[in-house]
């Protein structure tokens, strides 16, 4: 017994690769099924995809005071917290994330953090590195107690802490806390993250965004337990849902943008602002709630008090907020598939013109497209906030960074980098606040899905809107670097991770729905994962099983390869044969064969010897029965061969050998090793064209070479694989048959001699001398 559970146990620890090589044969099972490597279907996840029976997730509900100090730049809170044990499960401490942990000098981040290229740096570099390790931003965590105010015993674990409960956490029971902290809030410039204030020194002024900065209940889940894996910057975030009563107490001349909604208007905003909003209820653009001119005599004053403002924000995961007394603001409400929501947009002057003209509308837009592929946004909230943060995502409320320049001109990249965070960030909402991935084990879950979204929203803003991701063609360069992981890799240890984690999967799903699934197949697919776990946790395995079981097409294969492999789609058409149906009519079939004989070249040998003396010339009586025997000459025997051949077949046999088709047999490679369906485009003689789709199961019994028949009766003249670009094929030269001329061009320039040294400097005191003679 004890030698059969050790032999379990080690079949157990042997890691399942994604490939699995046949050793006699020499490929990969590039169509072998996920089952060994995607965990086992239960009642809680079933193997279609869905939430079964016996699902569960936690829930933590907050109530959270927290201060802002302007002069000092410090963020003081104190949380109530009720935790909601929903899981089967007894609970015997609980586990918090402290993410602003992430700011000690010490932290892991910091100390894990690789060299620079020191040979040339900036000198803003140069002074963030200096910052960085003297900077601490850390938690100050100065009360842990119980719902009667008793102490708990609490252990901090780096960017978490754990809190030992006085009993156990039954199933269904639950249990609250209170957590008092503060700490120094970070100069975005000088030590970047994804929450900090930004300066600007003309006037005097900040901009606070501020992010994961209260200690927030870990994700507990029936897959992975805690997911207390140490934020180390790039792996976000997985948290409960739950509903928040937010306090933020601010300067009384902050405006202040949060998750959720507004609790106190008449208490913060000014008479006019409120009636401004009662016009934007029905407004068909944005309306200014706090107008420009305001916003910038906000800039000249100083505060007089202080202002509590109140956001109330239920089913959400998170809240994050805003606040500043540079804010200009402006809102409209609009109705999404029959949800009210209102989109907000808050930015100080320095981002005019471009915000009030791109930022709200971008929300709407977002909303609009998102909604029609997923589920109606369920929130009464969309904001976009302008600040130090480029780009990052909360509930109901996103940080994004483009501004024009000084002079208010910007480039086309600022303008549609600007539509692109926005819709991105906005996108955020829908992965993973709503369908509630884990970012910390699975970015692509979140970014990648949602850039796929993103994509299908800008193409929807206007004609030939410059994506930077989600065609094809552009993630070529990636798929043939070396230096790239699997998508289905941990987030901190991926490498290229815009790539990895944003740009190839939403390709990937773009080649899905485009040339694999088609767009009402995918589209059905997609929507039901998104239906089936709204508000709930899914892992990869539900996506992948969601859309197999949705779309009632086996993408094993397809998964297999562009999420647990680095191969890359290289298909080559290596060669090309013709067959044409022989005639059985002796006449015909030795004629056709004698003129191709006539048509052979002839060797330079042969031509040469043509002339020469031949022995047969000076003694006939050598020559005999074959001298003058024409193998392909037509005998008696082979007329006779013929009729009694006509006379055995029937009118349909005999109508097969009246048929004037061409029979091609195409020779592929697959080079890459990623295996894709073959698409491809035949030219012909006549001027036309015609597109062959051939689904990846070809290669279900080769994966690396395979032949297909095309039969047609007219004459092809070239054929090319992906003439569309559809499927990121990252080499077209071996696309085309026969092989095209690789075109380029060259430029010319006139070499120039380049100064020594002693040059220069002589030119330096000719230039001082000139200087000195002014």
């Amino acid at each position: 017994m004890a030698t059969l559970l050790f032999l379990i146990a080690s079949v157990v620890a042997q890691p399942l690769s994604a490939q699995v090589t046949n050793s006699k044969y020499g490929q990969a099972d590039s169509f072998r099924q996920l089952d060994e490597i995607l965990p086992t279907p239960t009642e809680s996840r079933l193997g279609s995809g869905a939430p079964g029976p016996q699902y569960w997730q936690q829930r933590a509900d907050y109530v959270i005071q927290v201060e802002i100090d302007d002069e000092k730049k410090h963020l003081t809170g104190s949380e109530k917290v009720t935790y909601h044990n929903k899981s089967p499960h007894t609970l015997r401490y609980l586990w918090l994330q402290l993410d602003a942990n992430i700011f000690a000098p010490d932290s892991d981040s910091a100390l894990t953090s690789t060299a620079p290229s020191l040979s040339r740096i900036s000198t803003n570099s140069l002074k963030r590195l200096r910052t960085r390790q003297a900077f601490d931003g850390s938690m100050t965590v100065t009360k842990v107690v119980d719902g009667q105010g008793q102490p708990l015993k609490h252990t901090l674990v780096k960017t978490m802490m754990r809190i030992d409960l006085p009993a156990p956490l039954e199933p269904s029971e639950s249990f609250t806390f209170e957590v008092d902290w503060n700490y120094a809030i970070n100069n975005s410039d000088l030590v970047p993250g994804r929450t900090g204030y930004e300066d600007f020194e003309k006037d005097g002024n900040t901009i606070y965004e501020i992010a994961h900065w209260f200690p927030r209940l870990v994700a507990y889940t029936d897959y992975a337990g805690w997911q207390h894996k140490q934020f180390l910057g790039r792996g976000e975030f997985t948290l409960e849902l739950g509903d928040y009563e937010l306090s933020i107490t601010v300067p009384n001349d902050h405006i202040v943008s949060a998750s959720g909604v507004l609790q106190n208007p008449d208490e913060v905003l000014s008479e006019a602002q409120r009636q401004r909003l009662e016009t934007a209820k029905n407004a068909t653009k944005p309306v200014f709630i706090v107008t420009p001119e305001e916003a910038e005599k906000n800039e000249s004053s100083k505060p007089t008090g202080k202002k509590t403002w109140v956001f109330k924000a239920d089913n959400v995961r998170d809240v994050a907020f805003a606040t500043s007394r540079k804010f200009i603001w402006d809102a409209q409400r609009h109705n999404v598939e029959g949800q009210s929501v209102w989109a907000m947009s808050f930015y100080p002057k320095e981002a005019e013109p471009l915000w009030s003209r791109y930022s709200t509308h971008s929300i709407i837009h977002t909303l609009d497209v998102y909604s029609r592929y997923t589920f109606p946004y369920p929130y009464p909230v969309a904001i976009s906030v302008n600040g130090p943060v480029y780009g990052m995502e909360y509930p109901m409320i996103c940080f994004n960074g483009p501004r024009p320049e000084e002079d208010k001109t910007y480039s086309d990249r600022t303008k549609y980098g600007l539509i692109s965070v926005i819709i991105h960030e906005v996108g955020h909402n829908y992965f993973p606040m709503i369908v509630n991935s884990d970012e910390r084990q699975w970015t692509w879950m979140d970014e990648g899905l949602n850039t796929f979204l993103q994509y299908l929203a800008e193409q929807e803003w206007e004609e030939k809107y410059p994506s930077r991701r989600g065609e094809p063609k552009l993630i070529v360069p990636y798929m043939r670097s070396s230096s790239q992981v699997p998508i289905m890799t941990n987030s901190e240890s991926i490498l290229q991770f815009g790539n990895n984690a944003y740009a190839k999967p939403a390709t990937a799903l773009n080649i899905l729905r485009e040339s694999i699934l088609g767009r009402e197949l995918f589209d059905f697919a997609f929507k039901e994962y998104a239906r089936r776990w709204k508000f709930k946790r899914p892992t990869p395995s539900d996506f992948f099983r969601t859309m197999e079981d949705a779309s009632g097409v086996d993408l094993d294969w397809f998964w297999r390869g562009w999420f647990y492999s680095t191969d890359h789609v290289d298909i080559s058409i290596n060669k090309i044969r013709l067959y044409t149906l022989a005639s059985p009519d002796p006449e015909v079939e030795k004629g056709e064969k004698k003129r191709e004989r006539e048509e052979e070249p002839k060797t330079v040998p042969s031509q040469r010897n043509k002339d020469l003396p031949k022995r047969v010339d000076q003694f006939p009586e050598l020559k005999d029965f074959y001298n003058d025997f024409d193998k392909l000459d037509v005998t008696e025997n082979d007329k006779k061969a013929y009729e009694k051949f006509l006379k055995s077949l029937d009118e349909d046999e005999k109508e097969l050998l009246l048929e004037k088709r061409n029979f091609y047999i195409f020779d592929f490679e697959n080079v890459g090793g990623l295996v894709m369906p073959i698409i491809v485009e035949c030219h012909f003689e006549d001027d036309t064209k015609q597109i062959l789709r051939i689904p990846a199961e070809i290669w279900r019994h080769n994966n690396q070479k395979v032949s297909k028949l095309f039969i047609t009766p007219k004459t092809i003249e070239s054929i090319q694989i992906d003439p569309h670009l559809e499927t990121a094929d990252t080499d077209v030269e071996n696309n085309h048959w026969p092989r095209k001329v690789i075109k380029s061009r060259f430029q010319l320039y006139k070499e120039k001699k380049s100064k020594n040294e002693m040059q220069k400097a002589k030119s330096l005191q000719k230039d001082a001398s000139k200087d000195t003679q002014k």
